[in-house]
């Protein structure tokens, strides 16, 4: 079935810099992605000549590399080991200082957010679904004014999928590979420019100042052809949308010890999970003893500090810390969230240093053997 595209307008390739130009002119910090140790990653940046024009991903269970080819397009890759998580939910932060002063007395400071407002260049569907649910943590639960206040001022510039990747699956969760929200600005990548589509009063007011052009018939079948196309390429899937209650009922199956004989606990899983949100608290303090910060951390459940509780190990075996990882992600994460914490981008399939594949674990654990293929 062919996607339905809503009202676009097209941005000839050669003026993509303008977009780069107004975002700065309206004083926002832009990132996007670069080649970068030889991965995808996103970085400041403010010229469209450093995206990565011809280059290409060839992604499967433990391997990640980069291919140039001929190519006028920015965007012909599935996904980095990263997007923008941590500009949002930053790897290390401050949380509060204390202060003493020349009296004794005690007191409490919050740090005063000083971050420009961000722009994120290339956003895909997988990742603004990432997205919505760091929102639902970071925002209605935690209540985080450091990523209250970064959130606030997110300009996001999506672009939708046209080269999965064979570990990707997004497809199967609902969450790609065409953006249907979260963004300001939607773009549609074509050879010779860009369809260009809007779902906020400030995507508006940018897109009026980029010298756009009407769409053509052609370009706007061209651009769902290749949309449509992502969902019949994609092989893996999950179970199911709605696995609550399934994996819980399965604590005792001998796969989790099958999957704990390959798992080296190392986290990389996590660390590339774009909705993973662990992480660890502590105190530093100065010297003199006057100041001190309080600092969160990301961390890992796969680490063993932890799952240590009041001197209890709770998680001592790698087979109880992959547990609680795909437990927590795939089934309880819809008491706490309202859906499944998988975007199906992959990534802790690529990344994982063994190639053990989360989808193939499900499907074994769940008794729905889908032995997944790895050619698109």
């Amino acid at each position: 079935m062919t996607a339905t595209m809503p009202e676009q307008r097209f941005l000839p390739r050669e003026s993509l810099q303008t977009l780069f130009d107004v975002l700065a002119e309206r004083g926002y910090r832009t990132i996007g992605p670069v080649v970068l140790d030889k991965a995808i990653q996103y970085v400041e940046l403010s010229d469209a000549s450093a995206l990565p024009t011809g280059w290409t991903d060839d992604q499967q269970p433990g391997h990640y590399r980069l291919t140039q080819v001929e190519s006028p397009r920015c965007f012909a890759w599935a996904n980095g080991p990263q997007a923008f998580k941590p500009y949002l939910n930053r790897s290390r932060e401050v949380l509060w200082e204390s202060r003493r002063d020349s009296e004794g007395n005690l007191e409490f400071v919050l740090p005063t957010p000083t971050d420009k407002p961000l722009a994120v260049i290339g956003a895909r569907a997988c990742d603004l679904a990432a997205l919505a649910l760091q929102d639902r943590h970071f925002l209605d639960q935690a209540r985080d004014p450091g990523y209250a206040a970064r959130r606030a001022s997110l300009f996001s510039v999506a672009v939708h999928c046209t080269h999965p990747a064979t570990t990707c699956f997004c497809v199967s969760t609902g969450d790609g590979p065409r953006a249907t929200s979260g963004f300001d600005i939607a773009l549609s990548e074509l050879d010779d420019g860009y369809l260009v589509e809007t779902s906020s009063d400030t995507g508006r007011a940018l897109a009026a100042a980029l010298p756009l052009q009407p769409a053509d018939d052609e370009h706007n079948r061209a651009a769902a052809a290749e949309i449509d196309a992502v969902a019949q390429r994609q092989c893996r899937q999950l179970p199911s949308d709605d696995l609550r209650q399934t994996l819980f009922s399965r604590l005792d199956h001998p796969r989790w010890e099958d999957v704990a004989a390959r798992c080296l606990s190392c986290g990389n899983c996590t660390s590339v999970c774009p909705t993973c949100f662990c992480h660890s608290e502590r105190d530093q303090v100065e010297l003199g003893g006057a100041r001190s910060q309080h600092l969160r951390e990301w961390d890992s459940c796969f680490s063993e500090g932890h799952g240590h509780l009041h001197g209890f190990q709770v998680r001592p075996e790698t087979r109880h810390r992959y547990r609680q990882w795909l437990t927590h992600k795939l089934d309880s994460w819809h008491d706490q969230y309202g859906r499944s914490g998988c975007v199906g981008c992959g990534r802790c399939i690529t990344w994982c240093p063994v190639g053990i594949d989360l989808t193939a674990e499900a499907h074994a654990i769940c008794d729905d053997a889908i032995e997944p293929e790895d050619s698109a």
